[in-house]
């Protein structure tokens, strides 16, 4: 078992964004670590074809559900894909492939070069990104987006409650995260099995992963808290993208506090395979937007 990995959950769709993905971390991994890609058995083909001659290691998401002893297979592939996304990359950890592991969107890229310190200690131990997500929800103060703070405060206090936690709202995100395979197992040995619950039904309770492991992680301590910021600039919302375009920051400014970078799939719907998504005027006026600078 390796000590740490990278790894992408994808679908065919975004299978050009992985091509991107995959090229950056050809470019910036100065320690050839490991980079596995999951996706649909039905989709592998596709990723073989575009991923030919790419140090890339492919894994059908069937395998990872047929490594999970608890889960319902049946179940799982009738919920819809932003659900069962979540289940697949949180059971990755059940391969071996490794302790821990990066989790990395499809829609993500590294800007520099980038080695296992910035992610473990060199114990082992993951930096956990835990804040109270304050950048984020100072920025939606300032655009007047009181729903962004309000669903933040309703998600945090959700898992918080499930783990009788009585506290600051904490923020285990965004991604790309790192993730101990002890935390995951803490989480189904002591909180899901003697509930008679797999985590198909944690996820209906309330569909996000990484507070079920951020909470978890605080509550059974399966591994030392050491705690980091965001490894990667995530532009969540388009007022984010749109101040930094106009302020003339870009990758190379990034670069010194991040080492990647993630755009919204809905910004860059001309990397949708086959080929983007959406009416002719949806389309265009997509289009028209980019070209103006607008997301």
């Amino acid at each position: 078992m390796k000590l740490f990995v990278l790894y992408c959950k994808s679908y065919k769709t975004d299978v050009k964004r992985v091509v991107r993905l995959a090229e950056s971390i050809a470019t910036f991994n100065i320690q050839n670590i490991s980079f596995f890609v999951s996706a649909p058995r039905s989709d592998l083909p596709l990723f073989k074809e575009y991923l030919n001659g790419r140090n890339v290691e492919l894994i059908a998401d069937e395998d990872i559900v047929k490594s999970s002893p608890r889960l319902d297979p049946q179940r799982l592939w009738q919920l819809p894909g932003s659900l069962s996304q979540q289940i697949i990359k949180s059971e990755f950890w059940r391969l071996g492939a490794s302790t821990a592991y990066l989790c990395i969107d499809s829609d993500s890229l590294f800007i520099r070069p980038f080695q296992a310190s910035e992610f473990i200690t060199p114990e082992g131990i993951p930096y956990t990104m835990m804040d109270e997500g304050r950048d984020l929800l100072e920025d939606a103060l300032l655009n007047k987006k009181p729903k962004v703070i309000h669903d933040f405060q309703i998600e945090a206090e959700l898992i918080q409650r499930l783990f009788d936690r009585v506290g600051r709202r904490y923020s285990f995100g965004p991604f790309p995260l790192v993730w101990h395979r002890a935390v995951w197992e803490s989480l189904d040995t002591e909180y899901l099995q003697p509930r008679g619950m797999n985590f198909v039904d944690a996820i209906l309770q309330a569909p996000i992963e990484s507070r079920w492991y951020g909470e978890a992680l605080l509550r059974y301590q399966a591994v030392p808290l050491m705690p980091c910021q965001p490894l990667f600039k995530v532009y969540h919302y388009a007022w984010q993208l749109d101040r930094d375009l106009r302020s003339n920051i870009g990758s190379d400014q990034l670069a010194q506090l991040y080492s990647g970078v993630i755009y919204q799939s809905a910004w860059e719907r001309e990397m949708d395979w086959p080929s983007e998504a959406g009416n002719w005027p949806s389309r265009v006026a997509r289009r028209l937007r980019r070209s103006l600078g607008r997301v």
